[in-house]
């Protein structure tokens, strides 16, 4: 079996909006939650800053951060084997580009040859 990782990132519109909210969580953090609560305002201040630059790196570079990620299992056996419908297609296809001139018959053959040797 192979494992696919598939890495899911948020959308620039929504990583914009959280950095927005950050900032202002941030700012909410320095000037009330620190005076206030002070060792707690300093740990939401710290995590606010941390959501900021999660979501500048997603809304203003290329290079985001995944939040989710998928692992897709493939069945090796069962993939790398192709379906009978699909070789006769690929066959019939190749047929119709050698009937209308686009394929040589030598490359008409070889690539024949290759279809079947995927039986």
């Amino acid at each position: 079996m192979k494992n696919r990782n598939i890495k899911v990132k948020p959308g620039k519109t929504q990583s914009l909006l959280g950095f927005v909210v950050g900032i202002l969580f941030v700012i909410l953090g320095i000037t009330i939650v620190i005076p206030m609560f002070g060792l707690f305002g300093i740990l939401w201040t710290v995590m606010a800053g941390f959501g900021v630059f999660f979501h500048y790196k997603n809304a203003f570079t290329e290079k985001g951060m995944a939040t989710h990620e998928i692992v897709v299992e493939e069945d090796s056996e069962t993939s790398a084997e192709p379906s009978q419908e699909n070789i006769e297609d690929k066959l019939i296809k190749l047929e119709s580009l050698y009937h209308q001139g686009l394929i040589t018959q030598k490359e008409y053959d070889s690539k024949r040859k290759e279809i079947l040797d995927r039986l």
